[in-house]
């Protein structure tokens, strides 16, 4: 092989390494981008030729960095909802537990004098903005649950965008492996790029198919993407609970099926989802558990009493009902409704009742524990301080979706507008304050779910949920330093290194500056050989 041979191979491999140095440094922000170092290899005829262009990634790193970062985000997702409940239970001002210090002075102020005029609209004026206070409490979970369900959509329609990519790209990748017989690096960090973004949104899993081709599902093996395919996520209404969005899966023959909440464990869809089950669902039903206690607690002796007319006293208080959603894949023509019979033994939990063989079984939805069911001689059912009626034939595997207490805050009021009508007397005498004092005592006493107070009820909504962030805060912060680890790998290999970049740039410069030499080398060889003649 001649030397202008030699000289020309080694140009075209400085200018291979030129190409790939500053391709690297001019993608040195784009995310995904992978680095390129050019391998070189000996011509079998003499000097130098370009093997391959390799593109520095390392898919066990990668499938690590997901898994982590999809952990994350979801951490994160969860974090920045349940801050915002946070921030107002911890009001000192305007929360449930200075209403009810207020509400609870009110009642002694008339208990000291239950015939004074300003005494008795103190205590209208404080029940009034007790009650406020749990409306505009409920109407915040429930923009927070409408606020859920946007997202889920959103996130959802992302997915959708990234599997379609996904597929894409690995065709396109195919037909130009098949053309070139070079490995498409520009697309396979695309693809790469698009898988890490999707383990953001869910907690993924990804297959190398022979063909190179990735095949993503989730973790349950359910395909997202197989091949050139991709599958369809879609939102659907709960077939438990119309109100909410579920996650809802397409199948290649077109047909739909809605995946439980567990299938979404990580990533923002499974960070919200988790939140909305864990904590806000649980909020809701602390919250109305409460109003409820506070309401039948204050009505049950505000009725034994007598008002300053001397007519029997009228409920202090209203309230909402218990809820009863109807399963949409229900085969029977049941309808149900729920009423609480008994306070002290009322929780905040919802219910899944199903029908089967006959029986009524009834499981909380916030541990998955079944409890009692209790079939009464009126062929009602009782479980959980609950009694619910069931009209029509329900057929064997039939649900029912009960929120004893869910959504029962929107409708707590005041039941009366003229003080002349609390009941602070149990006798016709505008002095007697008897019913008053036993209003009063109702601060101390266990009503709620028979083991608690008013005011250490709500202390403990308030520690439950400073509970949650504490912890939920700390498995983000031990989450972000994992993820950062995995990061700093991740890039050490495949990320690129502006300093390492210039000192390549300054290599291939002399080599290309080196190998011209030697082509000059040659003509001056050759100029010398033609003036011998």
């Amino acid at each position: 092989m001649s030397v202008f041979n030699i000289g020309i191979g080694g140009l075209q491999a400085a200018q291979a390494g030129l190409n790939a140095t500053s391709n690297n440094i001019a993608n040195v922000f784009t995310p995904g981008y992978n680095r390129e170092i050019v391998q070189f290899g000996q011509n079998e005829t003499g000097g130098v030729q370009v093997a391959t262009i390799e593109r520095q990634f390392n898919q066990f790193i990668a499938a690590r960095l997901n898994s982590a970062e999809s952990s994350l985000q979801g951490l994160k997702a969860y974090q920045s909802q349940i801050s915002q409940i946070d921030n107002l239970l911890s009001d000192p001002d305007a929360g449930i537990g200075p209403m009810l210090q207020r509400f609870y002075a009110s009642i002694g102020d008339l208990a000291s004098n239950p015939s004074d005029a300003a005494a008795r609209e103190g205590v209208l004026g404080t029940a009034n903005s007790l009650t406020a206070q749990f409306r505009a409490f409920d109407s915040y979970l429930a923009d927070m649950q409408s606020d859920i369900n946007s997202q889920i959509t959103s996130e959802i329609n992302k997915a959708n965008q990234l599997t379609r990519q996904i597929a894409d790209l690995n065709r396109d990748i195919t037909a130009m492996r098949a053309a070139s017989g070079q490995e498409p690096n520009m697309l396979l960090n695309q693809r790469d790029h698009a898988v890490a973004e999707l383990s953001k949104i869910m907690d993924i899993r990804v297959n190398t198919a022979g063909s190179g081709q990735y095949n993503v599902s989730f973790g349950n093996g359910l395909s997202l993407v197989a091949g050139e395919t991709p599958m369809t996520l879609q939102t659907l209404r709960d077939s438990g609970d119309p109100s909410r969005l579920s996650l809802g899966y397409v199948s290649r023959s077109g047909n739909t099926m809605e995946l439980g909440e567990d299938v979404l464990k990580q990533g923002t869809l499974g960070g919200l989802m988790q939140f909305r089950k864990e904590s806000l669902d649980r909020l809701q039903g602390q919250l109305g558990q409460l109003a409820t206690s506070i309401a039948q607690g204050f009505n049950d002796i505000h009725t034994s009493g007598t008002d300053l007319n001397g007519q029997p006293g009228q409920a202090l208080f209203t309230i909402g009902s218990p809820i009863v959603h109807l399963n949409s894949k229900n085969a029977g023509d049941a309808t149900a409704t729920v009423a609480i019979t008994d306070t002290a033994r009322l929780t905040s939990a919802a219910f899944d009742v199903t029908f089967a063989d006959g029986n009524f079984t009834a499981v909380r939805r916030d541990n998955g524990q079944q409890v009692d069911v209790t079939v009464n001689p009126d062929n009602t059912i009782s479980f959980a301080g609950l009694t619910m009626e069931v009209n029509g034939t329900p057929e064997n595997g039939d649900r029912f979706r009960i929120y004893p207490v869910q959504n029962v805050a929107r409708e707590f009021a005041v039941n009366i507008s003229d003080s002349s009508e609390l009941a602070a007397a149990q006798s016709g005498n505008s002095g007697d304050n008897s019913n008053a004092m036993a209003m009063q005592a109702l601060q101390n006493q266990t009503i709620v779910g028979g083991s608690a107070t008013f005011t250490q009820a709500y202390a403990a909504i308030v520690s439950d949920t400073g509970t949650r962030i504490s912890v939920l805060n700390a498995n983000l912060a031990a989450q972000e330093g994992l993820t950062d680890q995995l990061r700093m790998i991740q890039q050490s290999e495949s990320g690129v290194n502006l300093d390492e970049e210039a000192a390549n740039l300054m290599l291939y410069q002399q080599y290309y500056q080196a190998n011209a030499r030697v082509i000059q080398a040659g003509i001056t060889i050759m100029e010398e050989l033609l003036q011998l003649r």
